[in-house]
């Protein structure tokens, strides 16, 4: 199962995105909230059930012990969004000056994610929050960098308005770059959308040159209740922003299990000192071979 980690540009709607994608996986599910600005599901949608003993900033200090630590901690962190067990939940840090003691953390916690992935079987959803930019690169203490780079897709989510795809040109040259040279590619990059606004999947991936993976719904009422708690809305099981989660995480293993076979099948790259001979020959075979 893959590992997808959900940010923003701004304020789109990632945790409530995230929470939906959760609910409705038809496996195993497992959201980490890992957003530096502090999580806010223990206070929304829990309504306070968690208490500040359990989540990630005592993962961060689990790990000072060593990475063992972090991961026989890890399963006593989680807490399940419903009775059979099958939606877990790592809840985000309670306030945001913790953000700094997590830089050593992401790259274990990373590690653990992929085996709760690989090995048991589980969607895994990063709530990574609002991209951080700094001088062009991922801020290191603001944004979960290590967890994007190992990522199997990192999907960019983006509303269908101008305002939203303005803010989302000048983030994803930066995040396409850091993917390049610090992970597992550009091409992890993806957008999910939110289906406010007038542009539709074909014209927002071609206004940000970036495919849409998957798009839900606008449904503010449902997402209000994901992230701020209290009585659901009425229809709430039976809502289109779920029933349309279901098929956006379909959407969104197929995509990673595109990226996975063309990554097993991808021709292996030149080695540095091959470069130049590689170049000549493409200009030779461009131009010709003249026979005197």
């Amino acid at each position: 199962m893959p590992v997808t980690a959900l940010i923003s540009a701004k304020s789109c709607g990632v945790t409530a995105t995230a929470l939906a994608l959760t609910l409705s996986s038809k496996h195993s599910s497992l959201l980490a909230e890992c957003d530096p600005a502090g999580g806010i599901i223990r206070a929304g949608l829990l309504s306070g059930q968690v208490n500040a003993g359990v989540g990630l900033y005592h993962l961060a200090r689990a790990e000072r012990t060593g990475p063992e630590a972090l991961a026989n901690a890890f399963a006593s962190h989680l807490w399940h969004l419903d009775q059979a067990g099958h939606r877990k939940l790592l809840p985000g840090l309670t306030d945001p000056a913790q953000a700094s003691a997590l830089a050593r953390t992401w790259p274990t916690l990373a590690d653990v994610l992929h085996v709760m992935s690989q090995q048991a079987g589980h969607d895994i959803y990063i709530d990574g929050g609002r991209l951080a930019l700094e001088a062009g690169h991922l801020h290191p203490t603001l944004t979960p960098a290590p967890l994007l780079y190992r990522a199997d897709l990192v999907l960019l989510v983006v509303r269908g308005t101008e305002q939203s795809l303005a803010l989302a040109r000048h983030v994803i040259p930066s995040l396409r770059t850091a993917l390049h040279e610090n992970g597992s590619g550009a091409d992890a990059l993806g957008l999910l959308l939110i289906e406010e606004g007038d542009f539709r999947s074909h014209q927002v991936s071609t206004s940000l040159g970036t495919p849409v993976i998957a798009a839900l719904p606008y449904a503010p009422d449902v997402a209000h209740y994901l992230t701020a708690g209290g009585r659901h809305p009425r229809g709430y099981g039976r809502s289109p922003l779920l029933r349309h989660a279901r098929t956006a995480s379909e959407q969104i293993e197929a995509a990673a299990n595109r990226r996975q076979l063309q990554q097993q099948y991808a021709p292996p790259p030149a080695a540095p000192h091959l470069a130049g001979i590689l170049q000549r020959l493409s200009q030779r075979s461009d131009g010709g071979v003249k026979h005197g």
